[in-house]
């Protein structure tokens, strides 16, 4: 058994978070192979220390100085260090890249010192050996992950041994630090886990996670203990607050259970998500898995006499938005009109256009854009194997007066897309909670 566990910005924030990782790490020996990113923050007055690399390269860039800044970085990596009772020389690593700094590094490997020095710390801390993400995570020279040197390289330092692993950044070609994405740890890990063939890839937060609905309307949401691949790409694409997107790739291409947890409480299962789970926990637990959305769309809906009975109308309606490079997020239907959904920050600036260009090119009865458009979803594999799914969404917004403007599901019955009125999305996701989890 092999574990990738990938700890976040928060789990790093201070000695004893990093005291809870160590007891994390040794209560499972399966856990191997440790992912770390840079210490974020300690209160929610602090600095994440990510962010203050970005300050010092800014001073940097305008001739500024930034030796307060660099000191703050320094004194909170040597406090973690002295609290532990480790003996890493940070001082001298820290004189040699401010050194770097004065005669020109690259903000890329700057920003990336932060996670470089909490895998120092966390590798000595545990007593595994440190492997530097530039060793193994290669990149080609247009910027993307080359995945089959990259595992290939990983397994040549990591198969057999415990080690650290500083996440979000790796090696161009020519050795040049280059970064991944913001919250690219998770991306770090994930790779790491899929070149070693893990047989689970955790990944700690602050959270036991992902919840069903949003905390900021549903305070008491609970986390969702299964979720699928398929899942949670429909959650995220609507809003939910989950992993980085490029996290899931590496994993599922793999078929590697992800495994979300919580550092500060270690106990708690959190969320597994998997590209499917036993036939038989389709009639358990809730008829959804949860609920997820967000503000800011517009509904375009055109009308015309006779025009389903034309092949090409759709295409053309397409088109005309493809132009002005508009994403259709939803494109529901009706007889003789097609409405898509876009949203109103990318409409805005081209709406007069667009509405002008199918007035010319489709000459229809009307067109109605309807403003201030939630989009609400309610995701579940689940629903397929259930009769009355719908019955009981529709059911569940009437009781609490929310009027639906929209509603689109995709054959496979993964989801139910719902269009309301954003002075209704509160209550919608609020009313469908109560209706599905509330007694769960």
């Amino acid at each position: 058994m092999l574990k990738v566990a990938k700890f976040g910005g928060s789990s790093m924030a201070d000695a004893a978070h990093y005291r809870k990782v160590k007891e994390i790490i040794e209560m499972d020996p399966s856990r191997q192979v440790v992912v770390v990113s840079a210490a974020g923050k300690r209160t929610s007055d602090d600095h994440k220390i990510t962010d203050l690399l970005y300050l010092c390269s800014a001073h940097i860039k305008y001739g500024v100085s930034c030796g307060s800044v660099f000191q703050m970085i320094k004194d909170r990596y040597i406090s973690i260090r002295n609290a532990l009772g480790l003996k890493t020389d940070l001082e001298t690593a820290f004189d040699d890249l401010y050194q770097e700094m004065n005669e020109g590094i690259s903000e890329e490997k700057l920003v990336s010192r932060g996670e470089y020095f909490s895998a120092k710390l966390m590798a000595d801390f545990l007593g595994y050996e440190f492997i530097d993400a530039a060793m193994w995570l290669q990149f080609s020279m247009d910027g993307s992950v080359d995945q089959e040197s990259s595992y290939e390289a990983l397994r040549r330092l990591a198969v057999g041994r415990k080690c650290v692993i500083p996440g979000f950044y790796g090696a161009m070609p020519d050795g040049r630090i280059r970064l991944l994405d913001r919250g690219g740890s998770d991306i770090t890990g994930a790779y790491a886990a899929a070149a070693l063939d893990a047989d689970v890839y955790e990944n700690w937060t602050d959270v036991s996670g992902i919840l069903m609905a949003d905390p900021r309307i549903v305070p008491e949401a609970q986390s969702i203990r299964q979720v699928t691949y398929s899942e949670l790409r429909e959650l995220s694409y609507i809003g939910a607050q989950v992993l980085h997107e490029q996290t899931i790739f590496p994993v599922r291409e793999k078929n590697i259970p992800l495994n979300i947890r919580n550092t500060n409480d270690p106990q708690d299962p959190g969320t597994m998500i998997r590209e499917a789970f036993d036939e038989e926990d389709q009639m358990k637990g809730s008829l959804i898995t949860g609920i997820a959305g967000k503000k800011g769309f517009d509904i375009v809906t055109v009308t015309k006499s006779g025009m389903s009975s034309e092949v090409s109308s759709l295409r053309r309606i397409l088109e005309i938005f493809e132009e002005y490079n508009v994403v259709i997020s939803y494109a529901p239907s009706g007889i003789d009109c097609y409405s898509v959904v876009v949203e109103t920050r990318i409409f805005d600036p081209v709406r007069y256009q667009i509405l002008a260009d199918i007035q010319k090119e489709m000459k229809p009865d009307h067109i109605h854009v309807s403003e201030n458009i939630a989009i609400v979803a309610v995701v579940g594999r689940k629903m397929a194997f259930r009769s009355g799914s719908s019955g009981k969404i529709f059911q569940a917004l009437g009781e609490s007066n929310v009027n639906i403007r929209m509603i689109s599901q995709g054959p496979e019955e993964l989801n139910i897309i719902i269009g309301v009125k954003e002075k209704d999305f509160n209550n919608a996701v609020r009313s469908l909670y109560d209706k599905f989890f509330a007694s769960v």
